[in-house]
């Protein structure tokens, strides 16, 4: 029986060696041109050599500005350009660019007359020539591999946007410990857009900070103007229709600063409003794209109203008077999105219980909350 089985592979190979020359050219093509676009993509990203273009737009940053663009210089990675847009500073941002030009070849400086970040950042990926682009705000910093490793993990993987995660902090001794640190990079994770929008987005990763995009990716989507607060999100979600693979890292490579100065600390102003704005922008892109999620993205409309309201809350009473209209309209967003089925119950017990209470009794919402707050 085993000399049986022999014979007939034998006569199995003559036979396919004594098939038609044509017919193996052909199925050789056939394979050839039916390469998946995945394997494509890897074989004309695997370079090292590849341009990132490096985003960083500053409003009166002359005290951090320099060492960001330090830590962007110091990459292990060689091959980058560094686009700084100086969007209406008055303070000595502007000597400081000039320096940064100065020092080093591959530093642009792009002015524009205090137009926003939205604005500033557009105008980076205008002028942008890299294969990759990433955005740093002029108060964070990178790891030294950072960009490195998100690009080679891009290459690896075939995907559109590479991100990682970022880790805070407040001073300088907090800042070289983290530097010193090995950061492992850890497991990765790739979504296609959907499972990234459901897993990523609306579990809170909606930065558009601490990733890496391939350029044609975004081709000619820009970030939406005139808003100063949820323009990232926006972006990162728009970006999603674009986009076939993304893949999050647990490598801890962005440095967030906890800035003093930063938005998050200052207190209310009427552009504080556009978190709401926001996420109703959010809400209508989520609700064309998914009906069933329309709870999880109205829970965290639910939280962005609570925050704007806190943040109203928090100033002295005569203050809040002026911004009457801004409670009210809090006020009649929250009681629409509450009636959305699920939303409540996405919420924690506390926050649930804000919810009621500011929706039925705004005033004495803000007084209490203000009150605590002192």
């Amino acid at each position: 029986m085993r000399g049986c089985a022999g014979n007939s592979e034998r006569t199995h190979d003559i036979r396919r060696r004594r098939s038609s020359p044509w017919k193996t050219i052909w199925s050789g093509f056939w394979r050839f041109t039916r390469r998946s676009e995945t394997e494509s993509m890897v074989e004309r990203l695997d370079s090292r050599e590849t341009l990132i273009s490096v985003i960083v737009p500053v409003h009166n940053g002359q005290n951090y500005l320099e060492s960001c663009i330090r830590s962007i210089e110091n990459q292990t990675c060689g091959n980058l350009e560094v686009i700084i847009i100086n969007d209406g500073s008055v303070d000595g941002t502007v000597d400081v660019c000039g320096a940064l030009q100065a020092a080093y070849d591959n530093v642009h400086v792009i002015t524009l007359d205090d137009r926003g970040v939205s604005a500033a950042r557009n105008a980076g990926l205008d002028r942008a020539a890299g294969v990759f682009v990433t955005f740093v705000d002029a108060d964070d910093r990178l790891h030294p591999a950072m960009l490195q490793t998100l690009s080679d993990c891009m290459t690896r993987t075939g995907s559109d946007i590479v991100g990682c995660r970022f880790f805070q902090w407040s001073d300088e001794t907090e800042w070289e410990q983290a530097v010193r640190a090995d950061a492992a990079e850890g497991k990765t994770v790739t979504y296609n857009a959907d499972g990234y929008l459901r897993d990523c987005l609306l579990q809170g990763n909606s930065r558009c900070w601490s990733k890496l995009y391939r350029r044609d990716a975004i081709g000619d989507m820009r970030f939406r103007e005139g808003l100063s607060i949820g323009e990232d999100m926006l972006f990162v979600l728009k970006l999603l229709a674009r986009v076939r693979r993304i893949t999050e890292m647990d490598y801890q490579g962005y440095g967030y600063y906890q800035n003093p100065q930063g938005a998050i600390n200052r207190p209310f102003t009427p552009r504080y409003m556009d978190q709401i704005t926001c996420w109703r922008l959010a809400r209508e892109e989520v609700r064309r794209t998914d009906q069933s999620l329309d709870d999880r993205v109205s829970a965290l409309y639910l939280m962005g109203i609570m925050l704007t309201a806190g943040k109203l809350a928090e100033l002295p009473a005569a203050q809040r008077k002026r911004y009457e209209d801004c409670v009210l309209t809090c006020r009649r967003e929250l009681r629409e999105i509450r009636k959305v089925p699920g939303a409540c119950m996405r919420l924690s017990a506390g926050y649930r219980l804000k919810v009621l209470f500011f929706s039925l009794f705004p005033r004495g919402y803000m007084c209490a909350y203000h009150l605590w707050k002192r």
